[in-house]
């Protein structure tokens, strides 16, 4: 399976604008640039579209984890908080740490953990970055 994003670029670094859009059509020629991505201006930048890749994807793979358990969720809210920073004379994305929230009634918070733990490494989007993820869960019964 594969699915496919596009962007287009005009001009320089800091005076260019972009779009990004996705083969779905949730994004469709969606603004971004230096401005959108340092400085706080409306649109989007990609930093932003890997934390809610990331946040979605882990909620899904958790979900899975916890109907393998024997358990499901009346609700999983994920928040992923992505740090880019300066290294080696550019910028890389060196962390994302989620935020997780799951009402699940009657659940074993042992299970729930493990489940957790399956989720965040088994993530497809958690196995292709190349930083430190870190979690921390919230389980409301």
């Amino acid at each position: 399976m594969k699915k496919t994003a596009s962007a287009h670029w005009q001009g320089g670094i800091k005076d260019g604008k972009g779009t990004i859009s996705t083969q779905s059509g949730a994004l469709s020629q969606s603004p971004y640039g230096f401005n959108t991505r340092f400085e706080d201006q409306p649109g989007t930048n990609p930093e932003e579209l890997i934390g809610a890749a990331h946040a979605g994807c882990f909620s899904m793979a958790l979900s899975k984890e916890l109907g393998d358990a024997g358990m499901t969720a009346e609700s999983i809210e994920t928040k992923a908080e992505v740090t880019l920073d300066q290294r080696d004379g550019g910028f890389a994305i060196t962390a994302v740490h989620l935020t997780l929230r799951a009402k699940i009634p009657g659940a074993d918070r042992t299970v729930f953990e493990q489940a957790v733990q399956a989720a965040k490494n088994g993530c497809p989007v958690s196995k292709v970055l190349n930083a430190e993820i870190t979690l921390e869960a919230v389980l409301d019964t």
